[in-house]
């Protein structure tokens, strides 16, 4: 049986220290997950249930190597906002996964942008209405070499920051999250099976701002390396 139409390229991350690549299923990412990020978009940070938003699998750039790669400033905004994160990608799949295992689940990690349209991002909370627009623009989603835990480990701690043209706009640690990466897991399991393939964006610090047209970005995870965007 053939395809209708050209049947649309499969997303597979590049595998530091590897030749092979990592297919990417879906993309979940969570929101506010650092108390300082919560205050500073005006909520309280208490422990209240994980919440989590989808990114399309094609959202995905893929930056590799030292030099900073064109990212696109998307259209219909003029408040486009960086947003760094650790990124688990899962390996073995599962329903309803106990927290004391998920970690088990886990290929690997990598530094990832969550790009927002910030405008349009609020104009739809004050409506009452899906991110989908502020949150799923095309290359709204950066991510850098995958790093397998079984060479690295599961990071519990570590600095993760951002620069923008060499100033420091956004810095936390790891070990900030409100929610683990293995607390995340195990609640998304709840809500959907998890599959091989599935990435999990695990929310950013404090510091989130504009990036300008002409501007470099360069984001960086302790253990992770870092990764560089020139805004086109």
């Amino acid at each position: 049986m053939l395809s209708v139409i050209p049947n649309p390229p499969r997303i597979g991350l590049p595998i530091d220290g590897s030749e092979d690549l990592f297919p990417v299923r879906r993309v979940y990412c969570v929101g506010r997950n650092y108390a300082a990020h919560a205050r500073e978009m005006g909520h309280d940070p208490d422990r209240e249930p994980p919440f989590f938003f989808m990114k399309p699998a094609d959202a995905l750039q893929v930056v590799t190597g030292s030099e900073p790669v064109p990212h696109p400033y998307p259209p219909r905004t003029e408040n486009y906002h960086f947003e760094v994160e650790l990124v688990a990608a899962i390996g073995t799949g599962g329903r309803d996964i106990p927290v004391s295992e998920a970690l088990d689940h886990v290929y690997g990690y990598a530094i990832g942008l969550d790009m927002t349209r910030r405008d349009l991002q609020e104009e739809a909370k004050k409506l009452s209405r899906p991110w989908d627009l502020g949150k799923a623009a095309d290359a709204s989603a950066p991510i850098g070499l995958l790093h397998p835990a079984a060479r690295i480990g599961h990071p519990q701690r570590g600095a993760i920051t951002l620069t923008v043209d060499r100033a420091e706009r956004q810095r936390g640690d790891l070990s900030e999250m409100i929610w683990s990466v293995a607390e995340q897991i195990a609640f998304l399991s709840g809500y959907f099976e998890l599959h091989p393939g599935d990435l999990v964006f695990t929310g950013t610090p404090s510091g989130v701002g504009p990036v300008r047209r002409g501007e470099t970005m360069e984001a960086a995870i302790e253990g992770l390396g870092r990764i560089a965007l020139a805004v086109a």
